[in-house]
């Protein structure tokens, strides 16, 4: 499996960044358009599928589609029901349940959607001087009403490990969780993307790491996560888990993380142990 095909990768809308700050040519795009329509984090459906609706003035821009502007309206300011009234949904449903039922495309575009609108329904203010933010470029950027400041959609960037040691791989039970998983974290300020990986796991496995290697990206707009893949060699088979995120750590051979069963289909973990499990 190749990088660009992971789950909400690929996008193949054209964001069209030198034109979305052109408030009429968006204007001109949105009687023709169709918008993905959301209630909070939840999109809103009919039949079972994302509903598409007339976008409104105020409908953040995603892409074009061939020649049809592509749009995210969100009505989270209603209430639950009135937003599915308002556009005769039949109701509201999580993104991410939905992905087995739609293509890469469609479930690419459903996140995208999701991560731009959480950001801009938390972003009201600015954090500089406290007054209220307003859209730009599409709603891709907030500029301050006070000072003038420009307000970015904030990306996390998390790293998600698969650690081998010999022919055993490291997997980890979170508190209250029942299965195993690979070990993921937030990089911190001041750190590089290695370094994150080996004092993630440092604490809270208490496996030493050394040769550190990098596989895959995934945007994890659940709400503004970029996940980074990688594979790393344990320096020491040792194990000292750190009791507050995780109850359990343990290396498992290849039959034994086969017999675990299926993972999240949409994660990049998935990739990283699947790869593990062939030899690749």
């Amino acid at each position: 499996m190749e990088n660009s095909v992971l789950p909400y990768s690929g996008l193949t809308l054209d964001r069209a960044g030198a034109r979305r700050g052109d408030a009429a040519w968006l204007d001109g795009l949105r009687p023709a358009g169709a918008a993905l329509v959301f209630w909070r984090d939840r999109i809103l459906v009919r039949d079972g599928r994302p509903l598409h609706a007339p976008p409104a003035a105020d409908a953040v821009f995603l892409g074009l589609d061939g020649d049809t502007g592509f749009f995210a309206q969100d009505l989270s300011e209603m209430d639950e029901s009135v937003a599915v009234a308002a556009v005769s949904a039949d109701g509201t449903a999580d993104t991410r349940a939905l992905f087995a039922d739609l293509g890469p495309e469609d479930a690419t575009r459903l996140a995208y959607a999701r991560g731009l609108l959480h950001w801009r329904r938390n972003q009201r203010f600015c954090g500089a001087c406290g007054a209220q933010a307003r859209d730009t470029n599409g709603g891709h950027v907030r500029e301050c009403t006070g000072c003038g400041k420009l307000l970015f959609p904030r990306i996390e960037p998390a790293i998600i490990v698969l650690v081998e040691h010999g022919d055993c791989c490291l997997l980890g039970r979170h508190r209250g969780a029942s299965g195993f998983s690979t070990l993921a974290g937030f990089v911190e300020v001041g750190e590089s993307l290695e370094d994150a990986v080996r004092r993630e796991v440092a604490e809270e496995s208490g496996v030493a790491v050394g040769a550190v290697h990098y596989l895959a990206s995934q945007a994890w707009p659940f709400p503004s996560g970029l996940m980074l893949g990688f594979r790393a060699v344990a320096l020491s088979p040792d194990i000292a888990v750190d009791r507050d995120e995780l109850d359990e750590a343990r290396w498992f051979t290849r039959a034994e993380v086969a017999a675990l069963g299926d993972r999240r289909p949409d994660s990049v973990e998935s990739y990283l142990v699947d790869r593990w499990l062939v030899g690749s």
